[in-house]
């Protein structure tokens, strides 16, 4: 199971929301690309990079400081937040992003994502409140349930699916694994955890499910109640 560290990006800022609001944002970094330092000396192998300003623009925002993260550490990097088009996918490709996460569009035009899918390494996000697709940055909800979603891209080409349910996202409440099996079950494809992790208790239940293929690490690292360097040799 891979445990993915994450850094969220407002204004060039390393930040954490709770529940996906904006205006809840807490910084913890002026320097995002000393902190992607830290996880790579932690033993980290992919960071997991979300454009915040960008997710709700739909269009990229923090582009010179993901340059900057990028360059800096020889992690693989895994880049969300206002992908819309094959334009900006290709962009950031060409930068040295390995994977793109398409989370919006891939509610509003699946085939896009297909065909995406095609050409570069596509991960779908999907966030969900209630069990129902969250869009545009998690200001809005959508009448789609998440693993509706998640079973139409079972067989896409896709290279993962990352689910966060947003109710949890950034509460240190601890990780909702029986949402996160049901969209493995949907998809049949490889999942990653995210919202809500806490502490090893949930990094131990995600892995005694044998079926999780990784997990996000955001707040329960910054916040000090998961040490990286223990998570890592949890799965060696």
């Amino acid at each position: 199971m891979k445990i993915i560290p994450a850094i969220d990006l407002k204004d060039g800022l390393a930040v954490r929301l709770s529940k996906g609001l904006m205006q809840s944002a807490k910084i913890y970094s002026s320097a995002p690309w000393e902190l992607a330092a830290e996880f790579e000396n932690a033993g980290a192998q992919w960071l997991h990079l979300v454009d915040l300003n960008g997710a709700f623009a739909g269009e990229p925002k923090n582009l010179e400081t993901i340059k900057k993260i990028r360059n800096k550490t020889d992690l693989k990097v895994e880049l969300g937040g206002g992908i819309r088009d094959e334009e900006t996918i290709k962009k950031y490709i060409d930068m040295g992003i390995n994977r793109v996460i398409l989370g919006s569009i891939a509610l509003k035009n699946p085939k896009f994502v297909e065909n995406m899918s095609k050409k570069y390494p596509i991960v779908v996000g999907i966030d969900a409140i209630n069990g129902f697709v969250a869009v545009e940055g998690w200001a809005q909800t959508s009448n789609i349930k998440a693993s509706v979603l998640a079973q139409k891209f079972a067989n896409a080409g896709v290279s993962a699916i990352i689910c966060t349910d947003v109710s949890k996202d950034g509460m240190l409440c601890g990780v909702n694994v029986e949402f996160t099996l049901e969209i493995a079950t949907a998809s049949n494809l490889p999942v990653i955890a995210s919202g809500g992790v806490k502490d090893m208790n949930d990094i131990d239940a995600l892995l005694k499910t044998k079926k999780i293929d990784g997990v996000i690490i955001g707040k329960a690292y910054y916040e000090g109640t998961i040490n990286l360097k223990e998570a890592y040799s949890r799965i060696l």
